[in-house]
């Protein structure tokens, strides 16, 4: 029953990553920061129509559309799974977001400390730096869903990076919150 559930994560990530690059291609180009979001619809039934584009075929036409770069924050290893598939269908670079202190491995603790950390709205010192940030038109920015909301890393790095047009395109792995606003908090 496990590996059925895993499978099925896995297979809606994959759909997820899909309907991100498509929607980056279709997205109008706007000088402001442009953050991509994707609903996906796991139909079994929906008709996918020919003329859809391969991964590779959106690959390439966003890798024509400027460098990227996927970030993302990863405790548990779920987040990073996902970046490794975007990275590998889109290509760019890739990169881990670290703070300079370590989050609690246990998960009672590191629930405790990520709630804390958001109730004092907290920006921990990011130990990862990205000094050619204004060379990326394309940034996917991947981050698990705390408390309904984006880790506070990701604020720092939000906070600390001029992302003005830039395209966006978050990416989050939860246990059943889904997005819960996130975009509209990195765009703010």
């Amino acid at each position: 029953m496990y590996k059925k559930v895993i499978v099925l994560i896995v297979l809606i990530l994959i759909i997820v990553v899909v309907g991100i690059i498509a929607y980056i291609n279709l997205s109008d180009e706007n000088t402001g920061t442009n953050i991509v979001q994707s609903q996906t619809n796991n139909n079994e039934n929906e008709q996918i129509p020919e003329e859809t584009r391969s991964d590779k075929e959106n690959a390439k036409q966003i890798n024509q559309n400027g460098k990227i770069l996927v970030l993302y924050f990863s405790q548990s290893g779920n987040t990073e799974t996902v970046a490794n598939f975007i990275h590998e269908a889109v290509g760019g670079d890739i990169v881990k977001l670290e703070t300079e202190v370590p989050y609690p491995s246990d998960y009672d603790e590191l629930v405790d400390y990520a709630q804390e950390e958001q109730r004092r709205n907290a920006r921990p010192t990011l130990k990862t730096r990205i000094d050619n940030i204004d060379e990326y038109d394309t940034i996917f920015l991947g981050y698990p869903n705390w408390w309904q909301d984006c880790p506070m890393p990701i604020y720092t790095f939000l906070d600390e990076y001029d992302l003005s047009g830039k395209k966006i395109a978050p990416f989050i792995t939860h246990g059943g919150s889904g997005l819960s606003g996130t975009p509209d908090n990195i765009q703010a």
